[in-house]
């Protein structure tokens, strides 16, 4: 789509020992960390699918990352009520999963979305169910949520990598969850926000709003270091391989 940047350009990467585990390495894509990308649900988010703009990426369901991962965001939807949950009758009697083709699970698609999305003009106000429930609660709402909607758009991967010397050290990248991750059913995306120039606007970098949930992907001591690391970046001249989406100057 027009707003969208062209995928492939460069980008600036950093690795550094992981300062909590002598055998990790962090490899994290400064030109994604430092843009200045911010989540539109529900301000100019267009979604993931034509014509279902306010589903924002809620439309295909989420994905549990494993038992645990459903265990916990059970324990959450069991405090729900039908005052903050839109679906709180069809989820708590029919159940909020379902199977994929693939054996694993993941939340209902009800009504064209998942099960936890409250839609326009409801009472509760519209978005995610347990996000909502989690900012009542004072709590981050990565808490409360499955992992891969409180993880996007930011992709964490694991790699090994052997040392000649015949020691090994895991390599772990984060990075922007992009279109193309997606596999080939990224292309049918409708819309999506990780290189939309509309949804690089936000006044402060991504690796300050995105804070909690880099916290709870690389530990605290780590971060601080990626935090050292961007600043140092940010301070730069001019900084190589800026995302072609974010404003320029």
């Amino acid at each position: 789509m027009d707003d969208e940047a062209a995928p492939g350009f460069p980008r600036a990467w950093i690795e550094f020992g992981d300062p909590a585990d002598d055998e990790q390495v962090f490899r994290c894509d400064l030109t994604w960390l430092t843009s200045r990308w911010n989540c539109l649900f529900a301000r100019g988010c267009q979604g993931v699918v034509e014509g279902r703009a306010t589903d924002g990426c809620c439309s295909l369901g989420a994905h549990f990352s494993d038992e645990d991962d459903e265990k916990r965001v059970a324990a959450h939807a069991a405090r729900l009520t039908p005052e903050v949950w839109q679906f709180h009758r069809t989820g708590t009697r029919d159940g909020f999963t379902a199977a994929t083709s693939g054996g694993g699970r993941r939340t209902r698609v009800l009504q064209g979305a998942c099960v936890f999305l409250n839609r326009p003009g409801f009472e509760g106000g519209i978005g995610c169910a347990l996000h909502a429930q989690a900012v009542r609660d004072g709590r981050e709402p990565l808490e409360y949520k499955p992992d891969v909607c409180w993880q996007l758009p930011i992709r964490r991967t694991f790699e090994w990598r052997d040392h000649p010397d015949g020691g090994r050290v895991l390599v772990v990248s984060i990075t922007e969850y992009e279109r193309g991750v997606w596999g080939a059913g990224g292309h049918d995306l409708h819309w999506w926000c990780t290189s939309a120039r509309s949804a690089h606007e936000a006044p402060d970098p991504l690796y300050v709003t995105y804070r909690p949930e880099l916290v709870e992907l690389m530990g605290q001591p780590a971060y601080d270091v990626l935090v050292d690391m961007c600043e140092n970046r940010l301070a730069a001249p001019l900084p190589l391989a800026p995302h072609p989406a974010d404003p320029e100057g």
